[in-house]
């Protein structure tokens, strides 16, 4: 290549994402307003890397700075740090010339801008934005992520993200309309909403999450539309009201975070279980598979109070679990509480409940094996294709076709351990 050419290329761009969907959607907002730059999904051969980080807990900070390390050590990329952990090591991660620009969400509209800067930068900018980019593609992606929020107007006890997205504010409806009407012509058919805190959609203004997904419904191209984590407190008879349309998935993921009525109070959280296990037997009577976030090993969390909650789970219709170890976030109240719990015994008790719950997933798609299941076809790995169903369930797929981004109804498939599997 010669020196003409050199200059006249366009540098390219790597987004690293970590972290949560709300995350993967501002990556999207960054790649689709890149004007100026090629955007390449090989790492290797990236001039820039833009680290779209997570810092839920230290160990998310670990992560990403290890990552930046590497990127460093290769010596050939260009690095800048934005996302959560922009405002928790980003100053330090600046001051010792780790990356060469700072944002913060705020700012991820005037990357094209900022990436063109010939000097080092920190612009945190603030935490009451509102997005109203439009996002035509998802790179890499066969579904869509919505982002309808932002912020968080809880204050868990272990939760740093409030203070580093801000309080809960909403999308303007005509603009996340306009979003799904954009990609539904642009031919994906499964949105997924996102946010910090979905399930506060709309509750500042006289709006709601109902509502909302009634009018997507309605927009031409829409299949199948998912939803981000909600709290118990936020499913209402609005919300119920609409359980058995067809347009909504069959698997609602319904954050908990404990079981134990005494660890819920250490956690500052507002649910109660006893209603949670209502509300939980209530959804699944209506066909609904059932998912939950767990924190294992919070402090606190004794021997007594982990057989506490061991046998309320086992009282739960639980199918999925995103289920982890209490890690430290520096900045929080449970950071300092007394009573922490040794790692490998928190590693034990994950292991019993996610088994507990593997079982559950196992029961659940016996249970439902002469149900058709609607299938997206997301990727395809060593000769196979790889998908999600109604139930968000996997399913493998061993076809001589190319299945790539298509939507199929599965009847007379295997249920097994790992997952559904099918030949078509």
């Amino acid at each position: 290549m010669t020196n003409r050419e050199m200059t006249n290329r366009k540098k390219k761009v790597y987004v690293k994402t970590f972290g949560c969907r709300t995350n993967l959607f501002d990556s999207q907002v960054m790649m689709s307003s890149l004007e100026d730059f090629d955007i390449t999904e090989n790492e290797a051969e990236a001039d820039i890397i833009i680290v779209n980080s997570c810092t839920v807990t230290n160990s998310a900070d670990v992560g990403v700075r290890g990552y930046i390390s590497g990127v460093e050590k290769a010596g050939k990329a260009q690095v800048y740090l934005t996302g959560c952990g922009a405002h928790t090591k980003g100053e330090s991660l600046f001051d010792n010339k780790k990356v060469f620009g700072v944002f913060g969400q705020s700012e991820k509209i005037k990357i094209n801008t900022l990436l063109k800067e010939k000097e080092r930068f920190y612009e945190l900018g603030d935490l009451d934005f509102v997005d109203d980019t439009i996002v035509e593609e998802f790179v890499g992606k066969s579904r869509a992520f919505i982002k309808i929020q932002e912020g968080c107007d809880f204050r868990c006890s272990y939760c740093i993200i409030p203070y580093v997205r801000g309080d809960s504010r909403s999308m303007d409806e005509a603009k996340i309309l306009e979003q799904v009407t954009t990609l539904a012509i642009n031919g994906f058919g499964e949105f997924i909403l996102t946010g910090t805190n979905v399930g506060s959609y709309g509750h500042r203004e006289d709006r709601t999450l109902a509502s909302l997904l009634k009018k997507m419904s309605q927009i031409r191209g829409v299949r199948r539309i998912r939803l981000g984590s909600l709290e118990p407190i936020q499913i209402s008879d609005a919300f119920e009201e609409i359980l058995d349309e067809p347009w909504l998935e069959k698997h609602l993921h319904i954050a908990l975070q404990h079981t134990s009525p005494t660890m819920l109070k250490h956690m500052n959280r507002r649910n109660k279980f006893e209603n949670d296990i209502a509300l939980f037997q209530r959804l699944r009577e209506r066909g609904f598979a059932l998912g939950t976030d767990f924190i294992v090993g919070h402090p606190g969390e004794t021997e007594e109070l982990w057989q506490e909650a061991m046998q309320n789970l086992k009282r739960l219709p639980l199918t999925h679990v995103h289920a982890f170890t209490y890690s430290k976030r520096d900045g929080t109240p449970s950071a300092t509480m007394k009573g922490q719990v040794n790692g490998a015994i928190a590693k034990a008790r994950l292991k019993e409940l996610t088994d507990l719950v593997d079982q559950n997933n196992l029961a659940f798609r016996k249970e439902f094996a002469q149900v058709p299941l609607e299938v997206l076809i997301e990727s395809e790995k060593e000769g196979r294709y790889h998908g999600l169903d109604q139930f968000f369930n996997k399913i493998i797929i061993d076809s001589p076709n190319d299945l790539l981004g298509n939507w199929l109804s599965v009847e007379n498939y295997k249920v097994q351990k790992g997952g559904n599997y099918v030949q078509f």
